[in-house]
């Protein structure tokens, strides 16, 4: 059983009476319990009530052979409510009524699709920023130019709506200037990173600032490889996210809890533009919340630019994050329910340059 850990998909051995008699390491993550806790449960405790899995188990229970089904939905308030797997069931021949199951979450698939849509997206608009800065920024300077000279000239009942024009002027530069990061597409320096020191800087500054009523906790994998990436650019990635769950989380939240995790999941791999084979993705960053949640209606388009969750939000820091992460080769998602949102993202391994002979 213990070689069923180096699996990446879930695999669960089920008994009689659905008793779960083995979880491998994949599945304590899918059920986002430990396997000691799973072995205590059944399956209908962990999925929907009435779903097809329990039907399969009592299939192969009943005719002794293996039977496999597609698309699946294991969606449930504990799962979450976009679960798409398929399943393969076999019987174990070393105990009678004893069921293997496999599942194989199909939305991975398509979470690698949607981040090629929102990279693209997060393209789409390299030239918006160079016509905004040009067309923009220079008579925007005008205007705050002229404001301030108006400012000596005019009473001090009026002196308001100078510095209000001025105010909204640097608010729309602001706002310029991170549509025109989307422009930049000079290659960075890429060198091995150590995520956890990434995490952990950002996490002192969170501490330090716009998450001090927050509680930490980590959930690192010590073992975890260097990352193929920028530090500067991972370190504004982050630091967006963390801010994010925070202001999801809100002020007054009297439990508020951010949760950071890190992973290795071999058996990922992603096809990138341009690139002659698949890219592997083992590594995984976390970063849970247990804010209310992102609504559904915006969760597909989250990433995408202007969507935002936010009154005062530019909908642009997302965005943002999604082509950071795209330009290191990775991808990242977005799962969420009621106190349960999830943001992971998956990056490559760094490889370091075969040295040259002489």
């Amino acid at each position: 059983m213990q070689a069923l850990n180096v699996l990446p998909m879930p695999v669960v051995v089920i008994g009689e009476g659905h008793g779960i008699l083995y979880a491998n390491t994949a599945a304590e993550d899918f059920f986002q319990s430990s396997a000691v806790v799973l072995k205590r449960q059944r399956i209908d405790d962990l999925i929907a009530f009435g779903s097809p899995v329990l039907a399969l188990v009592e299939e192969v229970q009943r005719r002794g052979a293996s039977v496999s089904e597609y698309r699946l939905d294991l969606g449930s308030p504990r799962l979450g409510v976009d679960r798409v797997v398929d399943v393969f069931a076999s019987p174990l021949s070393s105990q009678s009524d004893a069921v293997v199951l496999m599942l194989q979450e199909r939305t991975i698939a398509e979470k690698m699709d949607r981040q090629l849509t929102h990279r693209g997206a997060a393209r789409s608009i390299t030239a918006l920023g160079a016509m905004l800065a040009h067309e923009i920024k220079n008579p925007l300077s005008g205007i705050r130019g002229a404001a301030q000279l108006l400012e000596a000239s005019v009473p001090d009942s009026d002196r308001m709506l100078t510095q209000l024009i001025c105010d909204e002027t640097d608010r729309i530069v602001k706002l310029v200037e991170r549509v025109e990061l989307f422009g930049d597409e000079r290659p960075s320096e890429r060198d091995a990173v150590n995520v956890h020191d990434v995490l952990d800087h950002v996490k002192r500054l969170a501490q330090s600032g716009f998450a001090r009523h927050i509680r930490f906790n980590e959930v690192y994998d010590p073992s975890l490889p260097p990352v193929a990436g920028n530090r500067d650019q991972l370190v504004q990635v982050l630091l967006n996210l963390m801010k994010n769950a925070a202001e999801a989380i809100g002020m007054q939240s009297i439990d508020g809890e951010i949760t950071l995790t890190t992973a290795y999941r071999p058996g990922i791999r992603m096809q990138l533009a341009g690139s002659p084979g698949r890219i592997a993705l083992p590594l995984e960053i976390g970063i849970r919340d247990n804010g209310p949640g992102v609504p559904s209606d915006l969760l597909p388009h989250l990433f995408d630019p202007f969507v935002t969750t936010k009154a005062q939000g530019s909908g642009l820091g997302l965005a943002l994050v999604a082509k950071v992460i795209g330009d290191h080769g990775g991808i990242v998602e977005c799962e969420s329910v009621p106190r349960r949102t999830t943001f992971r993202i998956l990056l490559p391994l760094h490889q370091p340059r075969a040295r040259q002979t002489v």
